[in-house]
């Protein structure tokens, strides 16, 4: 399930306990925050397009690092409601959209129709739909925040691409949980909850941190060797779109961008 493009720079932290412990029980043995966007589906579809942060913001760092895209077989992990597979269709790649939410994959069908396969599946665990060395490239648009196992997750990743693919994911800078008091210790993994209240309506989301060296020892455990690493800040249109909140992305990182290719054979 995507978290593609949904992060809030200002969130409210609390929440009544009661809530909380409700929410805790819908998502037993589901995919962290699938209850969360499935209630957040409409208007994310609605919004993401144009929403500061996510239009000029996130997507605009994630594009910049993707190649040219026209003949590749692309995996869109994450793929939420089909925003970066309509992009990757329009430029010629051939992609598969993956995702754990159904009514995100509603929204993707009803944006780009045919044009790809559509597959609703966890990104926790084994791909096995998919074969060995299939694709050219795999993006994960702010999805790895709910992956609950890094290494298990980026080696499948690995084992889909081929020799020379590259892999582009974005996801929530950690410092960014510190710095809006998610957390007392940086370096713990530890779930974090925050209220996102930027898509009509307030939906309770969770996710998990990790420091920075997570991120990195993963990917190089899966067998991948990072070529960039981004801490983007946002766009000037950011400023025409939400000029209340264009000063603090300057100044405090949001997001980290980071492209990684599969060392060839």
């Amino acid at each position: 399930m995507s978290n593609t493009d949904g992060i809030e720079l200002e969130v409210d932290v609390t929440s009544d306990p009661r809530n909380r412990d409700e929410r805790d029980e819908r998502e037993r043995d589901r995919p962290l925050a699938l209850v969360a966007y499935e209630a957040l589906a409409d208007g994310y579809a609605k919004w993401a397009d144009t929403k500061a942060h996510n239009a000029y913001y996130e997507r605009p760092a994630m594009l910049e690092l993707l190649p040219d895209v026209a003949g590749l077989r692309v995996l869109d992990a994450g793929c939420g409601p089909g925003m970066y597979a309509e992009w990757l269709l329009d430029r010629g790649a051939d992609v598969v959209c993956v995702d754990a939410s159904p009514k995100m994959l509603e929204h993707a069908r009803a944006r780009i129709g045919d044009r790809a396969e559509i597959v609703e599946a966890d990104l926790g665990g084994p791909l096995s739909f998919l074969a060995d060395a299939d694709f050219d490239l795999v993006i994960a648009p702010l999805v790895i925040d709910y992956l609950p196992d890094w290494p298990a997750a980026f080696a499948e990743f690995h084992r889909v691409l081929k020799p020379g693919g590259r892999f582009v994911a974005s996801k929530e800078h950690p410092a960014s949980d510190y710095t809006q008091r998610l957390v007392e210790n940086y370096f713990e993994k530890q779930l974090v909850s925050a209220v996102w209240r930027g898509f009509e309506h307030p939906v309770e989301v969770t996710a998990w941190h990790r420091p920075l060296q997570d991120l990195i020892n993963a990917l190089a455990e899966a067998g991948f060797v990072i070529e960039r690493l981004v801490e983007p800040r946002p766009i000037p249109q950011f400023r025409e779109a939400d000029p209340d909140d264009y000063e603090k992305p300057l100044r405090w990182p949001g997001f980290l961008c980071v492209r990684a290719v599969k060392r060839g054979a």
